[in-house]
């Protein structure tokens, strides 16, 4: 995802510094760009790329970063950081935002909300995307709003779909109602967005999920403009049903998942309105199990 971010920004005229640890990717795409594929066609953007951060006041910082390195994404960025510096975070799931304002602040931070893209690292330098649908930001406690109309703006004009919303809280549940329908059962099964859609086995536990999540949502008093979980999480689906979920890119990886900030964040939210979400708890620890056959965990 933040490769597709740095192409495409790059590709509208700003000078944008890509880092990432990845050696072999940031070679790449110093020595013959960065290219992108989708539905648009395909795209190749010269920028910068480096695998350490020097000292260099930025505009705009952005962690594209998994929410288990949000962190370590946060801290790196440091250097990065002026008076004037807006830091965009743009996670899946819940709580990765306060990680990063305990870092860098609650007066720079900006939150995103991606929808519906779908990407997966061809080769080095090289990204996919299935999709590219709405992208919401909004301010996180003390920014003040008028930065994130700014940052929309330049966003736009890189040709992403970016509305400034109010209210980012109710935009993160959202989509989170459609991760929880997909993460999971797309990474324990092995299907795609749409095969799990239209499952006769894994589709009701699909639906259960993200219906448990809206209801979750409705109890802690979160305004949704989701009035079917199932019908929201369908038409989420159906603008990309050859998709995979992180999770289940992840799983092919043998890598550890985000499942504790997707799925596993409903359980936690529904703790606090003295609920409980079985369906969101029960996917959880069978990803867990699976994870923990590769991971060396007991």
């Amino acid at each position: 995802m933040g490769s597709i971010y740095a192409a495409r920004l790059a590709a509208s005229g700003n000078d944008v510094l890509a880092t990432s640890l990845w050696r072999e990717h940031v070679d790449t795409i110093n020595r013959s760009g960065l290219t992108i594929d989708g539905p648009a066609g395909p795209l190749v953007a010269a920028l910068r790329a480096s695998t350490v951060v020097e000292p260099e006041a930025m505009d705009l910082v952005v962690l594209a970063v998994k929410a288990s390195d949000v962190a370590q994404g946060a801290r790196s960025a440091l250097p990065l950081l002026a008076e004037h510096t807006t830091v965009l975070t743009i996670q899946n799931g819940l709580g990765s935002a306060e990680i990063v304002a305990s870092i860098v602040g609650t007066g720079r931070l900006a939150v995103g909300i991606a929808s519906g893209f779908g990407a997966s690292i061809v080769a080095p330098g090289h990204v996919h995307h299935n999709a590219m649908q709405a992208m919401r930001f909004g301010a996180y406690m003390d920014l003040d709003p008028s930065r994130v109309d700014k940052i929309a703006s330049i966003w736009r004009n890189a040709g992403f779909d970016v509305t400034a919303v109010p209210d980012i809280i109710a935009m993160q549940w959202e989509k989170l109602i459609c991760n929880v329908a997909y993460s999971a059962p797309c990474a324990l099964t092995g299907l795609t967005v749409g095969a799990v859609m239209d499952d006769p086995d894994i589709g009701p536990v699909s639906r259960a999920a993200a219906t448990e999540a809206w209801r979750i949502a409705k109890a802690i008093g979160i305004k949704l403009d989701v009035e079917d979980p199932v019908k929201h999480v369908r038409a989420f689906g159906a603008r990309m049903p050859n998709a995979k979920p992180s999770a289940l890119q992840d799983h092919e990886g043998h890598r550890i998942s985000e499942i504790d900030v997707i799925n596993g964040a409903i359980p936690r939210e529904a703790l606090k309105v003295g609920q409980e979400a079985p369906v969101n708890q029960t996917l959880v620890g069978l990803v867990k199990v699976k994870e923990r056959q590769w991971s060396g965990q007991n």
